[in-house]
């Protein structure tokens, strides 16, 4: 199932100007053009940009790679799907996005899920490495977008890196998204369309700093604080709480598909002027939320070996106002050719980019940071 990784395929790095270390309070670069699946789901969820986030279709929903999840023919002993009031449509007529958010499935149901997608986290997180492709889709307004991807990341606690790579391409413009983490800094380059190159920069031993003093369990790395596919993950779990896994066949592969809808606490503290809606008769919709603004997630996990298939955001697109009604894929992360514990290019995590346009957000990042569940 996973395969050998090639080395090298970075390619060259730029070489290193002294870094300029600029204000923290500087004007970021604007989020206003960065696409759903390029940016990590902490934009995509705070900034209706991915990722990188959405809540309510049941798994019938075709996905926008037009590709379908199968049931299972037979759960084996001891994995079979949680009790739902809700059966999943058939194929193609997904189930209206009128649920409140909430968690209406029973408890047992959502700590199952909740503990599958906490051990797919466990098992990236305590990999001596780890490597995997993948592949992207977005609707971006009009607009679909495609693209691929990589991830990569070598050595456990204070000596992890990671490195994530990601390109879109869309008409004539391309967005690419790019993480490193070399051990002292994290670094975070985008360069979207038209728009100028940003570089930023977090010093890793301040956060970790930080976390020792939150008394974080896994402040010694702190890598699902900083990015990479860790912190998608992390950031998943965060804001989504996961009711529901069922036991399914993606192209093949027997997978749990996880669903998660929106925290009921969180969610009026992101769209604070939905706040009124909660305690109204059927609570905040999909249709309340903005254009872009992710209303359920899916997470595709094999159930042989716990490694992330296909990550999902629903949500019912299009200009606002708009009526409530199904929900479409409007990003997805198709992931291939994984493998733990094999080589990795150490050239991967060198990274010296040109100092031009640094912004060092250390203070930002560490002044904010908070425990994530």
């Amino acid at each position: 199932m996973f395969r050998r990784s090639d080395g090298g395929f970075f390619g060259k790095t730029d070489r290193v100007t002294p870094i300029v270390t600029i204000s923290p309070f500087a004007r970021l670069p604007s989020l206003r053009r960065l696409p759903r699946a390029v940016a990590p789901p902490m934009v995509v969820l705070m900034a209706v940009v991915i990722w990188s986030g959405p809540i309510g279709a049941e798994p019938g929903a075709t996905s926008v790679y037009q590709r379908q999840v199968e049931p299972a023919p037979t759960p084996e002993a001891g994995n079979a799907a949680p009790a739902s009031s809700n059966p999943a449509p058939a194929s193609g007529n997904p189930a209206p996005a009128t649920a409140t958010v909430a968690t209406g499935e029973p408890e047992d149901a959502a700590a199952q899920a909740e503990r599958i997608v906490l051990s797919s986290a466990a098992v990236i997180a305590r990999s001596q490495s780890f490597s995997v492709r993948f592949r992207q889709k977005a609707r971006v307004g009009d607009r679909v977008l495609v693209g691929t991807g990589r991830y990569v990341q070598s050595g456990q606690g204070e000596e992890q890196r990671f490195r994530f790579d990601s390109t879109l391409t869309g008409d004539s413009e391309t967005f690419e998204f790019t993480e490193v983490s070399d051990g002292l800094f994290c670094w975070t380059h985008r360069h979207n369309g038209e728009e100028a190159a940003s570089l930023q920069r977090i010093d890793v031993r301040r956060v970790r700093s930080k976390l020792t003093e939150l008394k974080a369990p896994d402040a010694a790395d702190g890598a699902s604080y900083l990015g990479g596919l860790q912190r998608m993950i992390r950031l998943l779990r965060h804001w989504f709480r996961f009711t529901k896994a069922m036991p399914l066949d993606l192209e093949g592969q027997p997978v749990w598909l996880v669903e998660g809808s929106w925290s009921a606490d969180l969610l009026p503290i992101v769209l604070p002027a939905l706040k009124d809606r909660v305690a109204q008769e059927g609570g905040i919709r999909a249709c309340d939320l903005p254009d872009g603004m992710p209303w359920q997630v899916r997470i595709a996990i094999g159930r042989n070996d716990l490694m992330p298939r296909r990550i999902e955001w629903l949500a019912i697109p299009g200009p606002r106002p708009v009526a409530d009604g199904p929900l479409e894929p409007i990003a997805v992360l198709d992931f291939h050719d994984a493998e733990i514990d094999g080589p990795i290019d150490p050239t991967a995590f060198f990274y010296q980019p040109a100092s031009a346009g640094l912004i060092d957000v250390t203070e930002m990042t560490v002044g904010t940071l908070g425990l994530m569940r």
